[in-house]
């Protein structure tokens, strides 16, 4: 029992933070409050400004309502992935709770197959991604059993990779468990992403000082694979994707996404639709707009066109291994990214904002502990 009330507690955390959450994202997007209403910004076009670290801010340019998920079992869509190699299919998985299993929902909300993993287990599904293998061109799924609310209390998290399906019929599918472990410690976290050049994978933590982490190149079954320390990350990451390119990336938070070229080098910051609770993004297909998803019954998953500062240098499917990012990405020194975490390792939260996360983290810690003591 006493164990349920420290969880219980840090549930406490988890409310009174998007408690906070809500309203700060409704007036850090410029969106309506209302859930899943697109914003007046979005709807007359694009508006930019410069914010205090002289990166351009965009909000929502034209954003449009892609679909709701029609799928009363899609209740808690916690990831997003698009097919890399099937037009108009996106896969989503609920969060904890539910199972090994993910849904293939065609572009008008309706699901199309569900997918159940063999040789995976479902403690806190928090994030997937989608890549293409190489090799064969065929396209591979990956699931992140990453979520920890207490911060390390896991001794090590998986993460499944799987084959796409190449049916679209309800099945089951072997697949490939690989087990983490942070360098630094464990962490709660939320968000995966491959890159497609170099087939690395990344964890992005879901932290106030938030990080992002490298995975070895060749991950290995017979053994924990280390995650390092490779750059900064916004506060709050909520999930990340890689551009179908390679040439950029994404971490979204509750309140705004953020595009990089690399760790630390910020190419703006895009606002979101108003979502009851933000978990989920992805890049499209053609690499020029970014999907982004919320928890919750019959939940909405919208469009948002990309800058043009961050639209693709390249045809998607035409990856140059010359390209800066991959380098850049897997290879920054930890010096470099303590610097780059220095310039921009809010993502442009403003300093009370941060202020008060940080008070209502202070005041829900204080809850978990007198929860734990009355506990024992």
């Amino acid at each position: 029992m006493g164990s349920r009330r420290v969880v219980m507690g840090a549930g406490v955390l988890a409310v009174l933070g998007l408690a906070v959450a809500g309203p700060l994202a409704a007036s850090a997007t410029g969106a309506s409050a209302a859930t899943g209403t697109p914003s007046a910004k979005g709807v007359t076009g694009a508006s930019s400004a410069k914010g205090v670290t002289g990166v351009e801010d965009v909000s929502a340019a034209k954003e449009r309502l892609l679909f709701h998920f029609k799928d009363p079992r899609i209740a808690e869509s916690s990831g997003l992935a698009v097919s890399p190699t099937r037009k108009g299919v996106i896969y989503t998985h609920n969060d904890s709770g539910a199972g090994p299993r993910f849904y293939a929902v065609g572009s008008d909300g309706r699901t199309l197959a569900a997918f159940t993993l063999a040789g995976a287990a479902a403690r806190d599904w928090e994030a997937m991604a989608a890549s293409v293998d190489p090799a064969t061109g065929a396209g591979v799924l990956w699931f992140a059993d990453i979520g920890d609310n207490l911060n390390g209390a896991w001794p090590d998290y998986s993460i499944y990779k799987v084959a796409e399906p190449t049916t679209m019929r309800d099945a089951t599918l072997q697949a490939t468990r690989y087990r983490f472990r942070y360098k630094d410690g464990g962490r709660n976290a939320e968000g995966i992403m491959v890159n497609p050049i170099t087939g690395r994978l990344y964890v992005v933590s879901k932290e106030f000082s938030g990080s992002i982490y490298a995975a070895p190149a060749k991950l290995r079954t017979d053994r924990v694979n280390i995650l390092r320390r490779v750059g900064p990350a916004p506060i709050m990451a909520t999930d990340a994707a890689y551009a179908p390119d390679g040439s950029s990336f994404v971490i979204r938070t509750y309140f705004s996404a953020s595009l990089y070229r690399a760790p630390g080098e910020l190419i703006s910051r895009v606002s979101m639709p108003s979502l009851r609770q933000a978990e989920s993004i992805a890049y499209t297909r053609d690499g020029r707009a970014l999907l982004t998803g919320s928890e919750g019954v019959n939940s909405p998953v919208y469009e948002v066109p990309l800058p043009a500062s961050a639209l693709p240098k390249r045809p998607v499917g035409t990856p140059s291994r010359s390209s800066a990012a991959p380098s850049r990405v897997a290879g920054v020194p930890e010096a470099a990214a303590s610097n780059a975490a220095g310039r921009d390792g809010d993502g442009g939260v403003p300093a009370g904002v941060i202020a008060l996360w940080l008070g209502v983290a202070l005041g829900a810690t204080a809850i978990i502990a007198f929860i734990a003591r009355r506990a024992g």
